[in-house]
């Protein structure tokens, strides 16, 4: 079982728990007895989706945990899905599924990450949800996902200052099953993620055609879910599993058929994308890469060595692991359940159709509740050599088959246009996609008016909080309420401005003064004109520099200046209106949309600070297509 856990990724599992919410009976015995049945008829019914189902490396499973401490007896399972990331949000499906045919029952979901349903759904959480408090609140509960809030009144919520129990969590369920339903934005973030299911799990498989030796074909008639644990053999290999595949003592190369072979496309993707070029002792070779049956070549090379790395991993079998599924006591309510739920689709008992149907449903069986159960079990490399010394390889039957295989399919998915990615990041983030018809429409005040409100909002020791949020109002910016704060805390009213330097300075300390004690009515008329004088004399010095001209300015709409017949008034006019025109008010709204605009254009559609800080608040840019268009008509 070492060498098993070598090739699996143990830092990307994920955990789930169901819970008996109401009549759960007290004595242990009896509540035991109630779960496992609970068990047979949750493995039967989904028996239909995961006889045929192709795991990236473990299979769904449950077993019965009894209590311990605060955590009553309940029904657990955990799953290692590697690098396939859709294992992991199937048995989300299967879990909100569960809840929903078994109302009694409430699941709870984790990975390695912890909560990952809230990290899903990140953008929409209540502020009071942080991860300290967020632990026993979030459940599956008649198939809807339900979220547990903290005290916010005298009733009978839970003291938000510590973490409640699974017992008190469960028992809020029970008093209130409608009550903690999760909102409709956290809901739609999590349903996106498997509103394919049960239809996205045919396209999950690849087809493809590979050059195998006969042993492996009858393998993976026997037992298809196989094909993962090979792959990950090659794909996770070092040097010395490299080393046992120099001679193939199992799969000799000389022994090749031509057959399909069901991938997942996660595993197909691995296989398929590996560079590699297999030792010549070996015995195997690949054609010339225009060869048409090269892709066929290489796929049941790569196979094959997966395969032999397995077997040459196994020093023997375990007798104890080689047990039937009848040796369990679950096995016969779980066939009873299998028939009820018409799995064998009217077959008669004793058919070849049935014994089909019977064959997967023990391979099931055994994967859901025997590899949970104990640690006793058969690694793939010990499973590989068991079917070998018992199926009987037909050499003239499997090349009939040969004449008769399904058509290739087509792999061009493994090529992501920047357009596909683009379509794959939007709806990984949710964002809704911005046609001609939004772009027209679309008002650049939106930049302006979030700016204000991020500026104006205050921030926290937890760092800045971004005003946008679906379910707050929209934003204002009070104007006079800011002018009025402003004046507040500019203190009393200093005297009027002379040249002497001693003056300005006691001016300035007046002016920063901390006296909170005055009110808003005692700051005088000479008190605002001396400020405004001092805003003047800056804005004069600024005027002429290169910032000061880097600004975009209001126009001037009070009127054109007329020039008197006298040259020296006009000479003198003329001086005036030049600097009348370099202290002309700065349009603050028109240079920041500009500015922010050009930092967006200039990220050419990628990640910036302009895209992130606008989209933190709900403003989403169009696309600059003017530039693009400019860029396809310029001659090179």
């Amino acid at each position: 079982m070492e060498k098993q856990r070598k090739m699996m990724v143990v830092e990307d599992f994920v955990e789930y728990h169901l819970y008996l919410v109401s009549n759960e009976p007290r004595d242990p015995a009896k509540l035991k007895q109630v779960l496992q049945q609970y068990i047979e008829e949750i493995l039967a019914k989904l028996a239909p989706l995961l006889a045929d189902y192709i795991w990236q490396n473990q299979a769904f499973t449950l077993k019965y945990k009894s209590s311990k401490g605060d955590v009553p007896a309940h029904i657990e399972g955990l799953t290692h899905f590697g690098d396939n990331i859709e294992d992991e949000w199937f048995i989300v499906y299967l879990i909100q599924q569960i809840t929903k045919d078994f109302p009694e029952l409430a699941a709870s979901v984790e990975d390695n990450d912890g909560e990952f349903l809230l990290i899903e759904a990140a953008d929409f959480l209540p502020r009071w949800l942080k991860p300290e408090n967020s632990s026993n609140r979030v459940f599956f509960y008649h198939g809807k996902l339900c979220l547990i809030p903290v005290q916010q009144d005298e009733g009978d919520l839970p003291d938000p200052a510590s973490n409640m129990n699974i017992s008190q969590a469960l028992m809020l369920l029970s008093a209130h099953p409608e009550a903690f339903t999760a909102t409709e934005s956290i809901t739609k973030a999590i349903e996106r993620r498997i509103k394919g299911y049960p239809e996205q799990i045919k396209d999950s498989f690849h087809r493809a055609h590979c050059f195998v030796p006969a042993e492996i074909v009858v393998v993976l008639k026997e037992r298809p879910q196989l094909v993962s644990a090979a792959v990950q053999a090659f794909y996770l290999r070092d040097p010395i599993d490299i080393k046992s595949c120099r001679t193939f003592r199992h799969f000799k190369p000389e022994r090749r058929l031509l057959t399909s072979v069901t991938f997942t496309k996660c595993l197909y993707a691995q296989l398929s994308q590996q560079k590699f070029h297999p030792d010549k002792r070996s015995g195997y070779t690949v054609p010339a890469l225009s060869h048409p049956k090269y892709k066929a070549h290489e796929l049941g090379m790569k196979l094959a060595h997966g395969f032999e790395i397995l077997c040459s991993k196994c020093t023997g079998s375990d007798a104890l692991a080689t047990r039937h599924p009848s040796q369990s006591p679950l096995w016969t309510g779980f066939l009873s359940n299998l028939k009820k739920n018409d799995f064998f689709k009217g077959e008669l008992e004793g058919s070849a159709q049935y014994c089909e149907l019977m064959k997967k449903a023990e391979i099931y069986f055994q994967q859901s509740v025997f590899k949970s159960e104990s640690s006793a079990n058969l690694s793939p490399g010990e499973e590989v050599l068991r079917l070998l010394s018992t199926l009987t390889v037909k050499m003239d039957e499997l090349k009939k088959e040969e004449d008769h295989l399904s058509p290739d399919e087509d792999d061009s998915w493994l090529d992501l246009s920047p357009e596909k990615l683009e379509q794959i990041l939007q709806n990984a983030a949710g964002s809704k996609e911005l046609g001609a018809e939004n772009e027209e429409q679309y008002n650049l005040s939106e930049v302006t008016d979030s700016m204000k409100a991020f500026i104006a909002k205050v921030s926290s020791h937890e760092g800045a909080e971004m005003p946008w949020n679906p379910a707050e109002a929209p934003i204002t910016f009070d104007v006079d309420s800011f002018t009025s704060a402003l004046e507040k805390i500019l203190g009393p009213s200093p005297e009027e401005l002379d040249s002497d330097d001693l003056d300005l300075e006691e001016e300035f300390e007046l002016l920063n003064s901390d006296d909170d004690d005055l009110d808003e009515d005692q700051a005088t008329p000479d008190a605002l004109q001396s400020l405004q004088s001092y805003m003047d004399l800056m804005d004069r010095e600024l005027a002429h520099t290169h910032i000061g001209k880097s600004f975009t300015k209001k126009k001037n709409m009070g009127g054109v200046h007329q020039k008197t017949s006298k040259a020296d008034e006009s000479s003198y006019e003329e001086e005036v209106n030049a600097d009348q025109s370099d202290l002309a008010a700065v349009d603050v709204d028109l240079n920041l949309v500009t500015n922010i605009l050009e930092s967006f254009s200039s990220q050419s559609g990628l990640a910036g600070p302009a895209s992130n800080l606008l989209q933190s608040m709900g403003v989403h840019l169009p696309d600059n297509t003017d530039q693009e268009t400019e860029d396809r008509t310029e001659p090179h």
